[in-house]
């Protein structure tokens, strides 16, 4: 079995305050692009899960988040079963793009199929919390508001193709790195909150990364890739959640074309679209 795993941007992200575990209470807009691993399964009859993967940056041990979502179930379900899986990553680490988060829905999803465990959307969900924040977003994709840990997801009416330039520096940033020296703004209220105005106008304009100074902070290089975007007409440019991906939204697809080939000649940059609920779940769908 063979499945896609797309990455995600935030269109926005705004942190509300410090809760009394380790997490902080956040407001997200979650949009799925058309940017993805491929992992692959195969059932065996060794009570054992065998996990594989092409980037060495990354470990594939117990502690990859895919390894832990198989693991979840078989003991969740008393499962005797083995499991092979195959990775082809081309979703780095560290950049905010949700790749280990997808990956482990997508670990869920599949395995759900091949050992027929007839769960549905909800309970994957709520095996998905378990495991990570940004996990039960994937099981609804498209255009989304993540409020909560970032583990209560809402989908919303969404917009048409929007072209995505994405910019993907060496620099990989861990997200407690970030809170942990993240300072609150006075406008974090539901009134002050810019999500909030933008589901009410859709402008692009109002959006921002309440993180995004603080990575800044620390990778100035990050701020000057934001600038350009923006002078080129990007309808939107933010860091993308706590990592160091910058993107840039744009309209035309010509003008994206063209920003792209400029940005190539020194940076690692990837031109994908957003994708739809509709495409997302048909993706899904025709994997399984």
């Amino acid at each position: 079995m063979r499945i896609k795993s797309f990455a995600k941007i935030n269109l926005g992200l705004e942190v509300v305050r410090k809760r009394g575990d380790k997490y902080h209470e956040i407001r997200t807009l979650f949009q799925t692009i058309d940017f993805y691993d491929i992992l692959h399964f195969r059932r065996t009859p060794h009570n054992k899960i065998s996990l594989e993967g092409n980037d060495d940056t990354i470990s594939w041990g117990e502690d990859n988040l895919i390894y832990k979502a198989a693991s979840l179930l078989k003991q969740q379900f008393n499962l005797t079963d083995g499991i092979e899986i195959q990775v082809t990553k081309n979703i780095p680490a560290g950049k905010g793009l949700g790749g280990g988060s997808s990956n482990a829905a997508m670990t869920l999803y599949a395995l759900n199929k091949i050992w027929e465990l007839h769960l549905e959307k909800l309970d994957m969900m709520d095996l998905g919390r378990d495991i990570g924040a940004d996990v039960p977003y994937f099981f609804e994709g498209g255009l989304c508001l993540g409020l909560g840990r970032g583990d209560s997801i809402i989908p919303l009416a969404e917009h048409g193709v929007i072209h995505c330039l994405l910019v993907i520096p060496t620099i990989s940033i861990l997200t407690a790195s970030i809170y942990k020296r993240f300072r609150f703004s006075l406008t974090s209220n539901l009134k002050d909150s810019k999500i909030i105005k933008f589901l009410g106008n859709r402008d692009f304009g109002l959006l921002e990364n309440n993180l995004e100074e603080t990575v800044f902070s620390l990778y100035p290089q990050l701020k000057a890739i934001k600038s350009y975007l923006q002078s080129q007409g990007s309808e939107l440019s933010l860091v993308s959640g706590t990592g160091s991906s910058v993107y840039g939204l744009f309209l035309n697809k010509e003008k994206a074309e063209e920003v792209f080939k400029a940005l190539k000649r020194s940076n690692s940059v990837f031109l994908a679209e957003t994708l739809s609920r509709e495409r997302y779940v048909r993706y899904l769908s025709a994997g399984v």
